[in-house]
């Protein structure tokens, strides 16, 4: 099967996709250092089209011989249920799956994979679900759409998708089920034999703490003797301070008044502002880790880019490019590999 990736960012979608056996060829990312990254990692048959989606002139694949699949998924930060000012059809950017859909008019490929938050199921009640569905049947599909919760499917993180999945030749999609008897992947599992780092790490490249004890930690390794990414926002002291109050679980709420003076109103926080993970459970959602603070569970400083990482289920050969914040924007926006992995792998099962 041949790939499309549009809104690829740094290829999270892809890297599940080509674990599944798709040959992603065509990608759209128009974040420099995501397409960047992309490239580096991935090295598509026509390269990235690094530029805005709107500029994007389908590449002709000449005679298919192969099943052909265009996935990705739009700019989701207006469709955030954490994002209510922006989370309405005023808002342009949350207009851009009509280009995904303009794609897709182009191609008629026999899947179409659009993924999402789940917010858009709400979003203006339902319109834009709606829409996609409707003019995705108008163009003969089969649409069948459902949200899956990335824990199910070995990520350690509490993170909901919505996907949206097509057929041209009438096949109902179904999704994949979750194995209930399979452990939850814990925080502790997926990063304890991560480098040793503190507040303000800037070395990029350092050898393992010690052997992987855990299998996901050890299936994420693929044979390598450093991890790279290593690197951690420096936080000035008064930041840190706040860390030192809050137990794993913990939010701002646990952060004494005198040192919230620079809040207007602290009441206001979001709760996923300051929260401390906890090492026995599955991570919180990454989303911005950095601006929303993500605490390691038991040192006072953020996560680092390859625990982030890790808890979004990427390998360790998988090498973020940037400075540190366009590394972090990245893994933070990115599908988790292995859900993407899950949606493709029943794909390949049912269309054949």
């Amino acid at each position: 099967m041949i790939g499309i990736d549009l809104f690829a960012g740094a290829g999270g979608m892809s890297l599940g996709a080509r674990r599944s056996g798709v040959d992603v060829q065509i990608v759209v990312e128009s974040d420099k250092w995501a397409a960047t990254t992309y490239e580096a990692n991935h090295m598509p048959k026509f390269g990235v089209f690094a530029n805005d989606i709107r500029e994007f002139e389908p590449v002709e694949l000449g005679a298919r011989r192969k099943p052909l699949v265009v996935f990705g998924g739009p700019p989701c930060q207006g469709f955030s249920t954490s994002n209510q000012k922006t989370r309405t059809a005023q808002n342009e950017n949350n207009w851009l799956f009509e280009e995904f859909l303009r794609v897709v008019k182009h191609y008629m490929p026999d899947w179409v994979v659009f993924e999402n938050v789940r917010g858009i199921l709400e979003t203006e009640g339902g319109l834009f679900v709606e829409k996609i569905a409707n003019d995705l049947m108008s163009m003969g599909y089969e649409v069948n759409y459902d949200v899956l919760c990335a824990t199910d499917f070995g990520v350690p993180q509490k993170r909901s998708r919505f996907f949206l999945i097509a057929s041209l030749h009438g096949r109902s999609f179904v999704f994949p089920k979750p194995d209930k008897k399979r452990p939850k992947v814990t925080v502790k599992q997926a990063i304890s034999d991560l480098p040793d780092v503190e507040n303000g790490a800037n070395t990029c490249e350092l050898p393992y703490k010690y052997k992987a004890r855990a299998t996901y930690a050890s299936s994420l390794r693929n044979g390598e003797s450093f991890a790279k990414n290593n690197l951690v926002t420096n936080n000035g002291s008064l930041i840190v301070d706040r860390y030192r109050h809050i137990p794993q679980g913990g939010n701002w709420e646990n952060i004494p008044d005198r040192l919230m003076g620079n809040y207007k109103n602290k009441s206001r926080c979001h709760t996923g502002i300051y929260r401390r993970l906890e090492e026995d459970k599955p991570s919180v959602v990454i989303g911005n880790f950095r601006k929303n603070m993500l605490v390691h569970p038991t040192k006072h400083r953020g996560l680092s880019v390859r625990e982030a990482a890790r808890l979004q289920s990427f390998p360790d050969d998988f090498v973020f490019t940037g400075s540190i914040g366009f590394q972090q924007q990245q893994v933070g926006n990115a599908v988790p590999p292995l859900l993407a992995e899950a949606i493709f792998r029943e794909l390949m099962k049912q269309s054949s």
